[in-house]
């Protein structure tokens, strides 16, 4: 698949085959901090990550020249997609000073551990002051990067590329005003508010069972290129089309949780694993932005995994294997897995106000970004937000503004990939039922033409076009909202999903 000719683009892909190796190297140690390593190497694993890290940041700077002076006029679509890669992460390092990225750093670091405390007392005081010096900085950035109409636009190209408020402003108005519509319309005999599976304590070690048969049986993981471990976080790491690896945890009670987290990592998993091989070593080998990876993730874990008719073909192994199932029938799994009700935590929230959560921090990230906002007025304005959209409103800080780790990492323009997640793969459902059967091929386990078809219209393609193009390509479509809303509505109003 892989077509190179041009001479100075093989030569950038034998200089970057080093960087290749140190993201692999710096793959395999964040995995093992987060699963196996001891807690007492953290601080030499830190060590060793930070001078890996400024290795890597050396060797792509000394691609800096040679990429910049290739000429795209005559590339292919490979060439091209490998050039626009790297300038577009080299537009980071070359734009924004090092004292910059030191000092962002360094914040960071320090305000990750205060927004821990600051979580566990709900005291956003305490965390406030961090707070503020990160969006000062942050500011910075956008403002090194350079940017078209609104500073928020250069921090979202840093997740999604090209994307900006002008894509984003419709969409979330659509969703919010289209979703707190449909809230007030669910079929509540199917579609509970609660439901007493919730608070079921399960056998840990029945669920790994569960799980395991779940990944390689059901979605049918490779046993030679794939492993599940457990960690505090779920999380995928994709090292090599010969080398993806998810986590879960167990909580001891509500086994949905643990679940989803595997059928949700699957599909980050899916994407990696399903790459062309032709891409590996290369800027290519890695998808197409985090909007993309995360409608994988979503399509698996909700669209067919909370579905009515995967629980028909799971059923029948949750009832084998999990004790706690005794009296529950498929249709009460089926309820369980769906419940629905505005919640004040976003990791906790169903498919159906998932996306209000994000809306309120889009709206709060662009605020205070664009300066109309003091970091002082967050936890007000979060308040009021969840209330106008969601019906509720949090009694403390930490059910509010001090809930997610995002922006104590810096991670300012994050938020908004995961409802494209949801968009895409809403996008993807309408489309891939136009050409199989969807629901007959999952009640049946029959889940490799489903595979088979993201693999051809998504995931071969890794990098290759940006994350607009290819939706265009292979879904022919922008980022419109109407395919979710439909989804949604089908759903939990008509009951046909």
């Amino acid at each position: 698949m892989l077509n190179v000719n041009d001479k100075r683009v093989k030569e950038i892909l034998k200089r970057y085959e080093p960087i290749w190796a140190l993201d692999h190297a710096l793959g395999l140690m964040g995995w093992d901090l987060e699963t196996y390593m001891p807690r007492s190497g953290v601080e030499y694993r830190g060590f060793a990550t930070s001078q890996l890290m400024l290795m890597r940041q050396k060797l792509m700077l000394e691609l800096e020249g040679l990429v910049s002076s290739v000429d795209e006029g005559g590339l292919n679509d490979y060439e091209k997609g490998i050039v626009r890669v790297l300038k577009h992460e080299l537009k980071f390092y070359t734009k924004v000073p090092p004292s910059l990225i030191e000092e962002l750093s360094k914040t960071t670091t320090k305000a990750s551990v205060v927004w821990r405390e600051a979580k566990a007392k709900a005291d956003f005081n305490m965390f406030k002051p961090h707070l503020g010096k990160i969006i000062d900085l942050t500011r910075q950035v956008a403002d090194k990067l350079g940017y078209s109409g609104h500073p928020y636009n250069a921090l979202l190209d840093l997740y999604e590329e090209n994307l900006t408020i002008n894509d984003l402003d419709p969409l979330f108005s659509r969703l919010v005003g289209g979703i707190r519509q449909l809230l007030s319309r669910i079929d509540r005999e199917i579609y509970p508010t609660k439901h007493e599976l919730e608070e079921a304590k399960y056998n840990v070690d029945e669920m790994r069972i569960i799980n395991e048969e779940v990944a390689f049986n059901v979605i049918g993981m490779p046993r030679d290129r794939f492993r599940i471990d457990t960690s505090a976080h779920p999380f995928t790491i994709g090292m090599a089309p010969g080398d993806v690896r998810i986590t879960t945890r167990y909580e001891g009670v509500d086994f949905k949780a643990t679940l989803f987290s595997v059928i949700h990592e699957s599909g980050h998993a899916l994407y990696e694993l399903q790459i062309d091989e032709s891409l590996a070593y290369t800027p290519l080998a890695r998808g197409a932005s985090t909007g993309f990876h995360e409608s994988q993730s979503r399509f698996l874990e909700n669209v067919i995994g909370r579905g009515r008719y995967f629980v028909r073909l799971i059923y029948p192994i949750l009832k084998s294997k999990l004790s706690i199932l005794g009296k529950f029938n498929e249709n009460d799994v089926y309820s369980y897995f769906n419940v629905v009700r505005p919640s004040l935590i976003r990791v906790d929230a169903d498919e159906v106000t998932y996306n209000l959560h994000i809306a309120v921090r889009y709206e709060l990230e662009k605020k205070i970004i664009e300066g109309s906002m003091e970091v002082n007025d967050l936890p007000e304005a979060w308040n009021t937000l969840m209330e106008n959209y969601l019906g509720v409103r949090p009694r403390n800080d930490s059910e509010g503004v001090l809930q997610d780790i995002h922006w104590s990492q810096g991670s300012i323009g994050y938020f908004p990939t995961y409802t494209l997640g949801n968009v895409i793969a809403a996008i993807i459902l309408n489309r891939i039922e136009k050409e199989l059967d969807l629901r007959n091929l999952v009640e049946h386990g029959h889940l490799n033409p489903i595979k088979d078809w993201l693999r051809d219209r998504i995931h071969k393609w890794g990098a290759v076009y940006e994350p607009k193009e290819l939706l265009r390509r292979s879904l022919n479509e922008g980022y419109n909202p109407e395919h979710l809303l439909n989804y949604l509505e089908s759903k939990y109003i008509n009951n046909t999903y």
